[in-house]
């Protein structure tokens, strides 16, 4: 396979889930899209976020210590879009783009109630990186639409979710197998 090499590095990974994540509280929500969000531990179950410091929801989240990654579909793409591209400063998101901030069990922060998955997180270290700093924080509960769960396993393919590529939205896919297909 021939390459090319890019004029510049980039840390661009691809796919990416483009999360919706809120903060602040059912009363006061606001929300950011963050693509730079992902795993970083299994047991204990560990996510991170990366933000740029001049966001509006980046106080919000170091000062409280909490936010709650939303999974969006497919017809939140919109949501995903605007609320990436505007700020909290300037509008109350969740009224701009038609959410329902719900509460959640664990935090103050809002969860959003059209998305079918949904993770309450608890930071527990803010380690700044260049461009954005990187929250890494606890998975405390996960909320998930009962359609999601099929034979008592969870099933997020069944949930319509988008993807981020270099700039660009796509639908998932079929699933094409599972962890360990070829050791049976």
């Amino acid at each position: 396979m021939q390459k090319q090499m890019l004029p510049h590095p980039t840390a661009a990974v691809a796919p990416v889930p483009p999360m919706l994540v809120s903060c602040g509280s059912v009363q006061q929500p606001n929300l950011v899209t963050a693509a730079w969000c992902g795993t970083v531990c299994s047991t204990p179950p560990r996510v991170y976020i990366s933000l740029r410091p001049e966001r509006y929801s980046y106080p919000l989240i170091r000062e409280s210590g909490e936010f709650v990654l939303n999974l969006p579909t497919r017809p939140l793409l919109t949501a995903v879009d605007w609320c990436g591209m505007n700020s909290g400063r300037d509008y109350q998101k969740f009224d701009q783009m038609g959410l329902t901030a719900a509460p959640c069990s664990h935090l103050a922060a809002p969860q959003i109630a059209e998305c079918p998955l949904t993770m309450e997180c608890k930071v527990f270290q803010l380690i700044p990186l260049g461009s954005h700093d990187m929250f890494l924080a606890d998975v405390l509960a996960v909320h998930v639409a009962p359609e999601l769960i099929e034979n008592g396993v969870l099933r997020p393919d069944k949930a319509n979710l988008i993807s981020y590529i270099f700039g660009r939205y796509f639908a998932t896919g079929d699933m094409l197998g599972t962890h360990g297909f070829t050791g049976r």
